[in-house]
């Protein structure tokens, strides 16, 4: 969507943070941690799990439990100022359409990634370091459509990890590197 655009959200600060407040805050906020969620905390509690790479951006994973979550694609929980880089929680400043800065007045900006922007390098690099660390890589409802996150897969089987694919339909890995379907 264009409101998702970085250009778009610089030149039209209100059209887009209407959008991404009702879309993100108003109705996608309202979301709860389901059973799956629930249960991948669950199985990090008792150490099956070491860690969590995301492309979600709702913290259902927080929610549930999890605490060592890495969010490929960011959060909505967070804002950050574009001209100070300062970050603030999200629900402190929502209800302003488009929110402002307290510190200097620049304009806020919900703490993912957005077209046209890269995944921060930190987020990328972490994400590598445990996919590459990992002998059971599952993965969950995703297409692997989505670069550079569709990449990751391959750098867990290319490191010898075994892979269990969740998905209702299958993906762009069941024929070529899942063990499990």
């Amino acid at each position: 969507p264009i409101f998702l655009d970085t250009n778009y959200f610089l030149a039209h600060p209100k059209k887009s943070w209407c959008l991404i407040k009702e879309i993100f805050y108003d109705f996608f906020g309202q979301a709860t941690p389901n059973d799956g969620h629930y249960a991948l905390a669950e199985m990090e509690k008792k150490g099956y799990i070491k860690s969590i790479i995301t492309q979600n951006i709702d913290n259902l994973h927080q929610k549930a439990g999890s605490t060592n979550v890495i969010e490929f694609h960011g959060t909505s929980r967070r804002l950050t100022c574009l001209d100070c880089n300062n970050n603030y929680n999200s629900t402190e400043f929502i209800k302003e359409s488009p929110p402002y800065c307290p510190r200097c007045n620049g304009l806020l900006k919900p703490d993912f990634v957005f077209f046209g922007e890269p995944i921060p390098q930190d987020t990328y690099n972490k994400s590598i370091n445990e996919t590459s660390l990992a002998d059971l890589f599952i993965l969950i409802g995703t297409t692997g459509e989505i670069m550079p996150a569709s990449t990751i897969p391959f750098i867990a089987k290319e490191n010898g990890a075994k892979f269990i694919e969740i998905n209702i339909n299958k993906s762009k890995y069941t024929n070529s590197i899942v063990d499990i379907f």
